[in-house]
């Protein structure tokens, strides 16, 4: 494991960076920067994979073995984020863990939802749909690409039940100011759900510190697993009066019961699961979660925002706009585009893999990125600047 010398600041070496790009066999023949829709796949979750394909064929249905591997998962992510594993729920994926609170929370003495225009659709979508249950939903208009705190402090009052809050913006890379939401929230009595799919696994987590009530992410991007698969922690303290309706057999105290005549709900945070477990994603996740811990987060966070910073100065000095504030550290960075969706086509073409959403070509760092990565990208950007929103129109074309 990488560590920190005292009074050092820490970037992974050459070498370090080398061998850990070299467990990656997609970057020997491009330059991967789309690990906010997907993570490159490594050699570590794929060799997952092929364990749990190996115990199906031995055995045929060790479920013992498969639900051991289940709960290995979970208490290796609740070591994650700094919660314990009975405040972890397994689900397979972000909405069906936010479904399964939302069914559980009462809109009685409390009835709004606030959050900022910025979240991902999902979110809007699962607390649009608790309307018919008495939910009012509220959304918060951005200002120069940011959801400022004043105006989440203006919009939380005491009627206000939850907070749902993302912690990067898919679309433009805006950081949330995560502690200061929480405590406007929690100062009216409100709560507060953080989704961090655009950052875990990019910088250290501790959701105690934080102060979140909920958090939910999924394994499929800065995790380095596979889809299907996502965790959803549940503060301790709140677990015993949120039952949740949209539930299942894992979500019981004793799934194996087999007691079809009773409703009786984990005591724990498994409540708030639902049916059969993921099992091939369970074995993709767990070799990912070890390689990002074992090389250390705040290596992997200050890699991310060196490379980061180097992409943002890079455009700068080509002039193109960028829908990121200044101040980011990563891992995305969208710069402004005439037409995002041909700049991918015109990058694939080179090699470099981007996606594209709305008016912005989405660039993601991880650990496995370099800074050559960041320089092939600025001479394609270079070659293509008449598809890009540049400060100075007149160097456009070059």
């Amino acid at each position: 494991m990488l560590s920190r010398h005292p009074g050092t600041t820490l970037l992974l070496n050459d070498a370090q960076a080398a061998e850990i790009r070299s467990q990656f066999p997609i970057l020997r023949h491009k330059v991967y920067l789309n690990s906010c829709s997907q993570g490159a796949l490594c050699e570590a979750v794929e060799a997952g994979l092929r364990e749990y394909l190996e115990s199906w064929h031995a055995h045929g249905s060790p479920w013992d073995l498969w639900v051991d591997h289940y709960e290995q998962a979970r208490t290796l992510f609740a070591r994650f984020i700094g919660a314990d594993a009975d405040e972890v729920a397994i689900v397979t994926s972000a909405s069906e863990g936010i479904n399964s609170l939302a069914s559980a929370l009462l809109f009685r003495e409390r009835k709004k939802v606030v959050m900022g225009e910025f979240e991902f659709p999902t979110m809007g979508h699962i607390w649009l749909a608790q309307r018919p249950r008495g939910a009012e939903i509220e959304f918060i208009a951005a200002r120069d690409n940011r959801v400022a705190i004043e105006d989440y402090a203006a919009r939380i009052d005491r009627n206000t039940l939850i907070v749902p809050l993302t912690r990067v913006c898919f679309a433009n890379g805006f950081r949330s100011p995560v502690r200061e939401v929480v405590a406007a929230a929690h100062d009216k009595g409100a709560l507060v759900l953080l989704d961090d799919f655009q950052d875990a696994g990019t910088r250290p987590v501790d959701v105690k510190a934080l102060g979140v009530d909920f958090y939910v992410t999924g394994t499929l991007k800065y995790l380095l697993g596979s889809p299907g698969l996502a965790f959803l922690y549940v503060r301790r303290e709140l677990i015993p009066a949120l039952v949740p309706t949209v539930t299942g057999w894992f979500g019981q105290a004793n799934p194996f019961a087999f007691d079809v005549k009773h409703l009786d709900p984990a005591p724990s945070a498994r409540r708030f699961q639902s049916g059969s477990p993921p099992v091939p994603s369970i074995y993709s996740t767990v070799p990912g979660l070890k390689l990002l811990m074992n090389t250390g987060m705040e290596n992997v966070a200050e890699r991310v925002q060196h490379l980061t910073r180097k992409l943002m100065e890079g455009a700068e000095k080509l002039g193109i706009e960028s829908k990121t504030p200044a101040d980011s550290v990563g891992p995305l960075v969208v710069l402004r585009a005439h037409d995002a969706e041909a700049l991918v086509k015109k990058l694939a073409e080179r090699d470099i893999a981007a996606s594209a959403r709305r008016d912005g070509l989405r660039i993601s760092f991880h650990l496995y990125n370099s800074d050559q990565d960041v320089q092939s990208l600025l001479m394609a950007l270079e070659h293509n600047l008449d598809l890009l929103v540049t400060k100075h129109p007149a160097a456009a074309g070059h």
